[in-house]
């Protein structure tokens, strides 16, 4: 290892030991992670070390190769002319060892391409998500792994989630993933039932979008294996999204103390029987399809359309149960 090569490594060793800790930490729960951010230092630190090898170590390299290769045909034009012909060693090994790329820009350089592609597809494209509570039971299950569409609702710069290009405006019935107004560092999936100026009522179990009920078709009941108890399902229809929801068969009375004080909460009013709020602009009033079992916006509020991160349209797999794979509405 050249002199030049032992700062370097030693770098890389420490980079290394530094995500290993961070991602150590974020697995046991220690501290909450941003893998948007993860991988846009990630994306931006390989490619410093892509275009230093680019322009400067693999330059050096080669140039080393060459004075290596000069020096021994120089030295065999001198063994030539003193009449040897037959000269021991052979280069070829040598030059293949000085133009070896040492292991920190394998382990740097050479995954910026795999890492830049990764984000580019995770920040622009298409994100993975696991679900990880049975809130939108039954249309999801615990332990599926579902992609988010991140382009459909418009192109948003990665880590800050700044819209700067429009596409299309989320719709009623659309399942959607956003950052949790309460903590932005944790993502949640619901359906969205409310638009900016919809006055959106829930009362006695009955959903009303100004005014009109939510068509709704009894499916008869099902056992919930997470609740442990038999739940009355039905079809619902929001917009032009048909979905099933469920319900416990009896209504339960609404509890009010449950309720934070989340911003814009006096367009809310609240009873026994529910609510009634009206959504405020540039705003989404977002419910599981569990209906009796899902912390949404009638306990936290509103979703700004600046947390949202994309409309979920696909189970890739579960791996308990394969038949999951598929679209959703």
């Amino acid at each position: 290892m050249t002199d030049n090569n032992k700062p370097m490594s030693a770098l890389t060793a420490a980079l290394y030991g530094a995500l290993i800790v961070y991602l150590g930490g974020w697995y046991l729960d220690y501290w909450y992670g941003n893998f948007s951010l993860l991988l846009f230092i990630l994306s931006a630190v390989t490619c410093a070390f892509w275009l230093a090898e680019r322009f400067r170590f693999r330059p050096a390299r080669e140039k080393a190769a060459r004075q290596l290769e000069a020096g021994d045909a120089a030295r065999r034009a001198e063994l030539a002319r003193l009449g040897i012909d037959k000269v021991d060693g052979d280069v070829a090994e040598a030059r293949d060892k000085v133009l070896q790329q040492p292991w920190w820009l394998d382990w740097t350089a050479g995954l910026f391409p795999v890492i830049i592609v990764v984000f580019v597809m995770r920040s622009f494209l298409f994100e993975p998500f696991k679900i990880p509570s049975g809130s939108m039971i039954p249309t999801l299950q615990i332990g599926d792994l579902i992609l988010v569409n991140k382009f459909h609702y418009g192109i948003r710069l990665p880590v800050i989630n700044k819209k700067i290009i429009d596409n299309h405006e989320l719709q009623r019935g659309d399942v959607v993933v956003f950052r949790y107004p309460v903590d932005p560092r944790m993502d949640y999936i619901k359906r969205v039932v409310g638009l900016p100026g919809d006055e959106v009522s829930y009362l006695n179990a009955q959903l009303k979008i100004n005014g009109q009920p939510a068509p709704l078709t009894s499916l008869g009941e099902a056992y919930d294996d997470e609740s442990i108890h038999y739940m009355a399902q039905f079809s619902e229809q929001l917009g032009p999204v048909e979905h099933r929801i469920q319900r416990r068969p009896q209504i339960a009375p609404f509890n009010e103390m449950q309720v934070s004080r989340f911003p814009q909460r006096e367009l809310c009013r609240y009873s026994i029987e529910g609510f009634v709020c009206k959504v405020p602009p540039g705003h989404y009033f977002m419910m599981g399809d569990n209906r009796d079992n899902s912390l949404d916006s009638r306990y936290w509020g509103f979703v700004p359309d600046e947390n949202v991160v994309g409309k979920a349209f696909f189970i890739w797999m579960n791996f308990g149960n394969l038949g999951r794979i598929g679209s959703f509405h």
